[in-house]
């Protein structure tokens, strides 16, 4: 006998987890193309019509955060920066009651100019990705010579406080998968936090390969060629990533092992598109929309009470080691991570 989904109270699931952590994909565009992300012309973007407003954004996130127990808020893309509402959106959503904490997962193209002005208007810290420090394999990786740009990007964010700065790396077999300790020493000699991620089934060309991802006990046997990793003492809790001690510590480092490791089981994030659509799962098949809700007058109340019941029907887990498994249609650019 099925359970109908809660009417009222936070965001919780079947399994009884309970979502506070709220990503915000504000758009699909970037302005890289990353070979595991996206084909070299792009990709067809979201029409203007199809995206939400600024204060439909806004909104949402009012919804989430006063009503269903949100606490966390990462703005992702896409890449948020391209946004041109980001500064007013973050600044908005920083004057909630009750304040979530606020966060931006960006490439760091930008980020140099605008981290005081976003810092002012209530970020909290980013999140920047970078998969090298070599320039022609940054160029090779992105399809753009702008290596120089996200490294200005990272100084600029530490200079305004959006701390703690942390990089995410991914590493991809016979093309950087021999750069874990140079990225780890860049980010240690910066004061930045690295986190390696295992390579997801999210790319639009949907050529991921298993066998081809670097692993997190790859990643690992390559750090400690050249450092002392001891596991951290510190809880984990919902934190995605699994967390080492270097050379004794403070610093840490961190692998995201979304496909070996899966930490399923502790999930607290819900994701709403930049079109509106709310994900229970970054691997979801499905999708729930409220931005036609939204659009049609509905109240807050109903809109909080559609989120619960699209929450409720998420799985145990993403089951990318079941046979059955299928990527998603939308690549991560146009999911947000």
């Amino acid at each position: 006998m099925s359970v109908a989904p809660p009417t009222d109270g936070v965001l919780v699931d079947r399994y009884g987890r309970v979502a506070r952590d709220l990503r915000v994909s504000l758009t699909d565009k970037c302005n890289l193309r990353c070979t595991y992300c996206m084909p070299a012309e792009g990709l067809p973007w979201l029409a203007g019509p199809q995206l939400l407003g600024d204060d439909e954004i806004v909104r949402l996130v009012g919804v989430a955060v006063r009503q269903l127990g949100v606490t966390e808020v990462r703005f992702t893309g896409g890449e948020p920066l391209v946004r041109p509402g980001l500064v007013g959106i973050v600044a908005a959503v920083a004057a909630l009651t009750p304040r979530p904490r606020i966060s931006l997962t960006t490439n760091g193209i930008g980020l140099g100019r605008l981290a005081p002005t976003l810092r002012a208007a209530g970020l909290d810290r980013v999140n920047v990705s970078l998969d090298t420090v070599d320039r022609e394999r940054f160029i090779r990786l992105t399809r753009r010579d702008r290596l120089a740009d996200v490294l200005a990007g990272l100084a600029g964010a530490a200079s305004a406080g959006l701390t703690p700065v942390k990089v995410n790396s991914v590493l991809m077999r016979g093309v950087n998968d021999d750069e874990a300790p140079a990225l780890l020493r860049f980010a240690l000699t910066h004061g930045y936090e690295l986190r390696f991620i295992e390579q997801m089934p999210l790319d639009a060309q949907h050529g991921w390969d298993r066998s081809a991802m670097v692993t997190a006990d790859e990643i690992l046997a390559s750090l400690a060629s050249a450092f002392t990793l001891t596991a951290d003492p510190a809880e984990r809790g919902s934190a995605p990533a699994e967390t080492w001690l270097v050379d004794g510590g403070p610093a840490r480092v961190g692998v995201i092992a979304s496909v070996t490791r899966p930490f399923c089981g502790d999930c607290d994030r819900t994701r709403l598109t930049a079109d509106g659509q709310i994900r229970n799962c970054l691997f979801a098949t499905e999708e729930s929309d409220l931005r036609g809700a939204l659009r049609s007058g509905v109240d807050d109340d109903e809109l909080a009470r559609r989120w619960r019941a699209a929450m409720w029907g998420k799985q145990a887990g993403h089951g990318i080691d079941d046979r059955t498994f299928l990527q998603p249609t939308r690549p991560m650019s146009a999911i947000g991570g």
